[in-house]
């Protein structure tokens, strides 16, 4: 099973990614903000997906020089295996319900939530591994609201992949990251989870213990520099001491 994991992602990989080309694993919510961020860099390939994904790519023998997260348990996976040594922060997200644009604004309690569903569905990410899902059912358990709103809750394996079921108007409701909602136009934010409702999301950088690019280590401390931070505070992340 591992060598068939390890052979299909190989072939998903440009063939010069095998190569010269510094391979970065990335957390499917970075995207945009990250590929500004890799664009002054020869030669990156980014893979992007959920970080319970990436990270048990790593641990089957992945072939990747960085690896980005959007939880501190699984970046807590992957050093505990020593796949990756000395994890840094680099920024933060906040969590967000998103609607369509003529959506009310959503109240957190059973009657408000009932209403902004009105039958229909709740698209988050995989409340068991993918970290916007984790967090989203850690703050829907703290007010109170979880076992309300399960039987209408829909998981997918990343949070991009929740975000397009509300843009394409198959469910009426999606948890994502306040940066996720900002890339679709036509979406609105309908109600932010409070300070405290949940864990502070934060993002987390490590290089593999496997690799030996040269641009490896730059890549890592690129992401706290001057440009990344602009580069991420317009497009909706958080990059203050507490996140958000």
């Amino acid at each position: 099973m591992r060598m068939m994991s390890l052979c299909l992602f190989m072939c998903l990989l440009p063939i010069k990614a095998l190569a010269d080309d510094l391979v970065v694993f990335a957390a499917a919510s970075l995207k945009g903000p990250l590929d500004a961020i890799a664009a002054p860099f020869e030669n990156v390939v980014v893979s992007y997906a959920g970080s319970g994904t990436l990270a048990r790519q790593i641990n089957q023998g992945a072939p990747a020089d960085v690896v980005l997260l959007a939880n501190a348990a699984w970046m807590d996976v992957l050093v505990d295996a020593q796949s990756v040594a000395d994890p840094i922060t680099f920024v933060g997200n906040r969590l967000v319900f998103v609607g369509q644009p003529d959506a009310a604004d959503v109240a957190l309690t059973p009657d408000g939530l009932a209403n902004g569903l009105n039958g229909g569905r709740l698209a988050m990410g995989f409340t068991s591994s993918v970290p916007a899902g984790i967090y989203g059912k850690a703050a829907l358990e703290s007010l109170g609201l979880w076992h309300t709103v399960a039987p209408s809750v829909v998981e997918m394996d990343n949070v991009r992949a929740a975000l397009n079921l509300v843009a394409r108007g198959e469910v009426p409701l999606g948890i994502v990251y306040q940066s996720d909602a900002l890339i679709v136009p036509d979406l609105k934010i309908v109600a932010q989870f409070p300070q405290g409702s949940h864990p502070d999301i934060a993002y987390y950088a490590a290089m593999t213990t496997t690799s030996d690019h040269p641009d490896a280590q730059s890549f890592v401390d690129a992401l706290r520099g001057p440009t990344a931070k602009e580069i991420f505070d317009a497009a909706g992340f958080c990059t203050d001491a507490r996140w958000c």
